[in-house]
């Protein structure tokens, strides 16, 4: 019994270290290409500010004093541009498993690695969080130089929950996605952006999903994002208390928990089937 607990306890050591391996191998990769680490987070404040001072230039673009809540407008864009920022890089971070071995060409020696899946993802999902928790961060420090925030109402612990759950929706999801680039070496990649795409569409991320054409508005209720943003926009403009915000929490989770395990036995026939077919280092 003492022998199988140690054993148990090695190959959990050995996993972590293997996890911990893959986070630091992509940690490795960013330093490596700082300089358009640099670029895309330029990029992202920049379109982010531009979004938000939509809200600003409303007075000045109609030439009359706006009939709304100017302070509220703009709090709702940040919310929605930090909020996409932090989960898009989620999905791609993850959707791109696979295009980033491509990229290194390292897909072989990963993938036929006496690694279980399952590790590897870890490694590279905890990356993806700490990687958008920390650019994401930044880019709202940056904002609030430009814009005066009011969280005296702001409920950050129900807004963090919320995120959090939506983070594990989104892996789980960007899991599924990552088969695409296995299956389809050509097109795969683009898949995924199409998906990515879909959701910054339907998602409300800079309007409310009511105005949106009927048929829309029914695909945004099954998208994670939708929820993620509904309820932070809950916990920091309204002060929503953590029962309140349940409604979004619970079906987060639920997605989170059933596609978690669909995408990891799914990612493991793909990619059983790639090595069969030759896929594995097929980039066109």
């Amino acid at each position: 019994m003492r022998n199988t607990l140690r054993r148990g306890v090695s190959a959990m050591r050995l996993e972590s270290l293997q996890s911990y391996a893959f986070l630091a191998r992509n940690w490795h990769l960013t330093r490596r290409y700082w300089g358009w680490e640099v670029v895309w987070f330029f990029y992202s404040l920049t379109s982010g500010l531009s979004v938000v001072f939509i809200a600003q230039g409303a007075e000045a673009l109609t030439g009359e004093t706006p009939s709304f809540d100017v302070k509220f407008l703009t709090m709702y864009l940040i919310i929605g541009t930090l909020i996409w920022r932090y989960l898009s890089n989620i999905f791609m971070l993850t959707s791109e498993v696979i295009a980033w071995e491509r990229w290194e060409g390292t897909i072989e020696y990963t993938l036929m690695a006496p690694v279980e899946r399952w590790v590897h993802l870890v490694g590279q999902t905890a990356y993806s969080l700490i990687y958008s928790l920390i650019t994401t961060l930044l880019i709202g420090i940056a904002m609030a130089l430009f814009f005066e925030l009011d969280l005296s109402k702001a409920n950050l612990p129900g807004a963090a929950a919320v995120v959090l759950a939506g983070s594990l929706s989104l892996i789980a999801i960007g899991i599924v996605a990552s088969i695409l680039p296995l299956l389809y070496p050509e097109r795969g990649a683009q898949m995924t952006e199409v998906v990515q795409a879909s959701f910054l569409l339907i998602s409300g991320i800079y309007y409310p999903i009511s105005v949106l054409p009927d048929w829309m508005e029914s695909l945004a209720r099954f998208s994670p994002v939708t929820y993620v943003l509904d309820g932070t926009r809950a916990a920091v403009l309204d002060g929503a208390a953590i029962t309140d915000l349940l409604q979004y929490i619970a079906p987060l989770l639920l997605l989170g928990v059933v596609a978690l395990p669909i995408g990891l036995r799914a990612f493991k026939a793909a990619e059983n089937y790639a090595k069969r077919a030759g896929k594995l280092k097929r980039v066109g």
